[in-house]
């Protein structure tokens, strides 16, 4: 009988006690040993742990409101400031604002400005002209200035219409009517129904004078507008300085400054005329920008106190923090944990807390100024004052990209430059004297 015969083929052995199950491959860790270390750690001392975080959170939400005030107040400042006179966009004759000549006119400007308002769909678009004159009463002649403009359209152009405070506004483009300042009618002794006469040069030099009944008085509040300027209506204004059809700007107000340079463009686009051109409120009234600067200036220096305050809290915990695990290092150290390693440690730690930081500042400061911005608010004394200037006198913080984010990314970055100092001694780890500390 053959020995081999009842044995088995060595393969046909294996497979007959188990079968072969492939080996299933480790499913990589989704967090490393790091940051399980650096939050471990962070939770070691939480009571400090969360006072850092606070500080941080406390600075993020504040700088969220306070850049977002802050914007919303320019806005409040630019919008007072051009609802006066000079509104967002003026189109002009190109040589007109360096050298304000009569001469320098929009050739039929009425009908321009119709046609603009057509095309654009913005209403708040009025025709004007402007003169200086000399202006007498009975007693008394002042040197002003004469603005032409349309009964119908400058209401919604400027805030003058509506800060008259005795009799009535300008109604009838062709009337001889005037509307004057309560500093000018007090200087001249005039009063509602009495007659001012004017005189002046027209736009082909020839001698210009008129008479005008004082129909409403106007009180802005702004002593040197009241003194020196008088509206009358656009059409009187066209006859008495040789203007024929046209004027010397064309006036355009809107509700939003992100509308101002696209309708700038748009505008420029249909304007008949080569030698016209649109100017936008920054080239209008140069100062104003100047203002909001300096303004910005003083409160970036607030801002970067506060931001090097929480900066160096930061680097207060995690200076502590390395302190405390000298002994601690040492032995890892020993191990061979590499310095590098445990310096990279330490500045997750830190982000950890200046990613929670952020988080939270943004959260509770976009939605506390998110609310603010849509019911606004109000200083003591400051709502009165301002609709004595025919304006709204709340703030309404303005929340943006750049407002949300802005300040708490350089507080995270202030963070982390924190944790440099405390990073770096870790590579002057000594072992075995870290070991020995107590």
């Amino acid at each position: 009988m053959d020995r081999d015969a009842g044995r088995k083929h060595p393969l046909q052995r294996g497979t007959s006690r188990q079968s072969v199950h492939p080996v299933q491959p480790e499913k990589p860790e989704t967090v490393s040993v790091t940051e399980r270390l650096a939050w471990r750690n962070l939770w070691r001392h939480g009571r400090r742990t969360w006072l850092t975080v606070g500080g941080m959170v406390f600075c993020n939400a504040l700088l969220v409101f306070m850049i977002s005030m802050q914007l919303g107040s320019y806005a409040l400042m630019i919008d007072g400031t051009l609802s006066v006179l000079t509104g967002h966009l003026q189109v002009q004759d190109k040589r007109y604002r360096d050298e304000p000549r009569m001469r320098y006119t929009v050739a039929d400007g009425a009908t321009l400005a119709q046609q603009l308002r057509d095309d654009t769909g913005v209403a708040a678009i009025a025709a004007r002209g402007s003169a200086f004159a000399l202006a007498s009463s009975e007693d008394r002649s002042f040197g002003i200035q004469i603005l032409g403009v349309q009964p119908a359209f400058e209401p919604q152009v400027s805030t003058l219409p509506g800060l008259v405070t005795r009799g009535r506004y300008l109604q009838d483009n062709d009337a001889a009517e005037i509307v004057v300042g309560s500093v000018l009618a007090r200087n001249l002794k005039i009063g509602i129904g009495d007659e001012i006469t004017f005189l002046g040069s027209g736009r082909d030099d020839s001698f210009a004078a008129g008479v005008a009944t004082v129909v409403g008085i106007v009180d802005s509040g702004m002593t040197e507008l009241d003194r020196s300027v008088a509206e009358i209506p656009l059409g009187y204004f066209q006859v008495i300085f040789a203007m024929d059809t046209d004027v010397h700007a064309i006036v355009v107000k809107l509700d939003d400054l992100a509308e101002v340079a696209p309708l700038k463009t748009t505008i420029r686009q249909r304007l008949p005329q080569a030698n016209t051109t649109v100017l936008d409120w920054d080239q209008l009234q140069p100062g104003l920008r100047q203002a909001i600067q300096a303004d910005m200036f003083s409160a970036f220096v607030m801002y970067a106190v506060l931001i090097v305050l929480v900066a160096f809290s930061v680097l207060n915990t995690q200076l502590m923090s390395v302190l405390e695990r000298t002994r601690e290092f040492g032995v890892m150290t020993a191990l061979g944990v590499r310095p590098g390693q445990l310096a990279r440690l330490v500045l997750l730690e830190t982000a950890i807390m200046s990613l929670l930081g952020l988080v939270l500042g943004c959260l509770l400061g976009g939605l506390f100024t998110a609310w603010l911005g849509q019911v606004g608010f109000t200083l003591e004394g400051m709502e009165e004052a301002m609709e004595r200037y025919n304006l709204e006198g709340r703030i309404y913080p303005q929340l943006s990209l750049i407002s949300l984010l802005g300040g708490p990314l350089v507080v995270f970055l202030g963070g982390m430059l924190a944790a440099v100092y405390p990073a770096l001694r870790l590579h002057a780890l000594q072992p075995v004297e870290a070991m020995r500390a107590v």
